[in-house]
């Protein structure tokens, strides 16, 4: 396949880029400064410039493409230790980069004399809001909070491509465990520091996903001509924050038994807290359902595999 990646330089993208590429897959990566992300990617995968919010010569990749990955949109936490809080310029940014990266694929897609047969467009579970016990499917009502309304615009964005014949397959991630960047690298310095810790009451449910299985569920999305509309990329098995935090402790040998109160969190990073202190009971009914298997269902084994990686 021909495969065209927007945003494929972040982490999980920079990692299903490099496996596409190497089940021999022709990947065309479009970035805002392709000369930095040289380096990070294999020489085989082709990098071009974008800036993520107009048409070029770039939209010419799309034409004739077997299928389009759509994952452009500015991070919503940063790269810092702590959280950046979420001004309403920072809003702003984190709204407006997912709408107009996709209001543009659209725009390419529309004019291509060959149109790919499918586009994989990413979102979030931040899609249903907070949902306290609640088990949460595909199916499952969206939430009304800054996140879920983020959400439902950035899939949104994409929705015309089904009325030209594209297969679109959305894919609502959760909190994606990884060795290389991510959420995980600021869970694990306390830990290391001997102060390994909880947020709020730790009953908040976590639903996570081992980056393999991310990568694979990504890759069997792309090719499974059945799959469109929105599927939960969550292990089969969500857990508590205090869950979470105990597993995590266990695969780094360290304590967990520091609680951070939710008071804190929220005047500490102000709204991003409700990332981690207000949970959603997420599932992937609809992945099993079409036959997707996962290789860690269950956290601990997960999180000693990254932590030995």
């Amino acid at each position: 396949m021909r495969i065209v990646v927007t945003g494929g330089t972040g982490t999980i993208g920079r990692q299903l880029v490099t496996s596409l590429s190497g089940d021999g897959h022709e990947l065309i990566v479009l970035s805002r400064n392709p000369e930095k992300q040289e380096s990070s990617l294999p020489g085989n995968v082709a990098l071009d410039r974008w800036d993520c919010k107009t048409l070029g010569d770039w939209a010419e990749h799309i034409d004739g493409a077997d299928g389009v990955i759509n994952f452009a949109g500015e991070g919503i936490a940063g790269d810092n230790f702590l959280p950046d809080r979420w001004s309403a310029e920072k809003k702003r940014r984190i709204r407006e980069s997912r709408i107009n990266a996709g209001s543009v694929v659209v725009e390419a897609i529309r004019a291509a004399a060959v149109k790919p047969r499918v586009l994989l467009q990413s979102s979030a579970i931040g899609y249903y809001g907070p949902r306290g016990d609640e088990i949460v499917t595909e199916v499952s009502a969206a939430g009304d909070d800054f996140l879920a309304q983020t959400c439902i615009a950035w899939e949104d964005g994409t929705t015309e491509v089904e009325s030209l014949g594209v297969r679109r397959v959305v894919a609502r991630t959760g909190l994606v465990l990884t060795e290389e960047g991510g959420s995980l690298e600021r869970l694990k310095l306390p830990y290391k520091l001997y102060g390994g810790m909880y947020f709020g009451n730790g009953q908040q449910w976590w639903s996570w996903i081992h980056i393999d299985d991310e990568v694979n569920a990504l890759k069997f999305l792309l090719e499974n001509e059945a799959a469109s509309g929105p599927f939960n990329l969550t292990a089969p098995n969500p857990v508590t924050n205090r869950q979470f935090g105990k597993a995590l402790g266990k695969a780094m040998q360290r304590p967990s038994y520091v609680p951070v109160p939710g008071f804190a969190m929220r005047l500490l990073v102000g709204e991003v807290a409700t990332v981690v202190l207000d949970g959603q009971r997420v599932v992937p009914e609809k992945l099993q359902q079409l036959g997707f298997s996962f290789e860690f269902p269950d956290v601990e084994p997960a999180l000693l595999d990254i932590v030995n990686r």
